[in-house]
């Protein structure tokens, strides 16, 4: 065998070698979505930040076809934190989810809060920072069946779909993209109106050291696009005071005293 052929053949073995043994590689298709879940966990375990913040450009689509948009502050602690500064740093309009909760602010005082799980934020980030006997059980307590998974394409990138049997666009599903490991999409029925689905598109992902963040998101009703999330000023791990997350900076709503 000539040389040149030879030298191929031992990069070629090398490479396959190498995707069989990667973290979070798959030899043949996996079993369950738990499966892809620890695939995603094990490939960035080790390679991933602790904290996050950018701005955002929020745009709203409206009806009648016009847009509005506004500038958000993004702070994440990984995992389960998440804080929202509505127009400008240290906003006093605020959306704060922490340990399974949403908490809404207005004027530095709670307007509302109860327990909500996040999955754009179990998905996007903390999948690959806490346990994943965690992101299986909030993926299941949101009705997410783990049990099914399926090979697609999406805008020409093979994929993994989680909870829908191929051709189902309707039940709750993430799909991952195969070589990296990263969210792509969640598709799921609206809160509010059952006949109708949401889409949740993370895209123009980059890579810093370390990790990935989609800089822009898109969401979807009934194939509408209706609202738009852009991403700049992005930084990996940068210092954040965990009490940034606490609700308890915040004061509670006081009811109106009669006179």
């Amino acid at each position: 065998m000539p040389l040149a052929k030879m030298q191929l053949r031992a990069i070629l073995i090398l490479w396959v070698l190498y995707r069989v043994a990667a973290p979070g590689a798959f030899a043949d298709e996996p079993q369950d979505g738990a499966a892809v879940l620890r695939a995603m966990h094990d490939r960035y375990a080790n390679n991933w930040y602790d904290t996050l913040t950018f701005q955002q450009d929020s745009i709203t689509r409206h009806p009648e076809g016009k847009d509005s948009s506004e500038i958000w502050y993004e702070y994440l602690q990984l995992p389960g934190k998440l804080r929202i500064d509505v127009g400008q740093p240290k906003s006093p309009d605020v959306r704060l989810i922490a340990d399974n909760t949403f908490t809404r602010v207005e004027n530095n005082e709670i307007k509302a809060s109860r327990p909500f799980t996040h999955l754009l934020l179990v998905l996007g980030f903390d999948v690959y920072k806490q346990p994943v006997d965690t992101t299986i059980a909030q993926l299941k307590g949101q009705g997410v069946d783990l049990s099914k998974v399926h090979s697609d394409t999406w805008e020409g990138k093979p994929v993994f779909v989680v909870g829908a049997d191929k051709g189902d666009l309707k039940s709750k599903q993430f799909w991952i993209e195969k070589e990296r490991l990263l969210f792509l999409r969640l598709i799921e029925p609206d809160r509010q109106d059952r006949t109708k689905t949401n889409d949740t598109r993370f895209s123009d992902y980059r890579q810093f050291s370390p990790g990935f963040v989609a800089a822009r998101v898109d969401f979807y009703v009934d194939g509408q696009n209706v609202f738009s999330e852009v991403y700049s000023d992005i930084r990996v791990n940068p210092k954040i005071d965990p009490a940034f997350f606490d609700p308890r900076q915040f004061k509670p709503e006081q009811p109106e005293r009669k006179p």
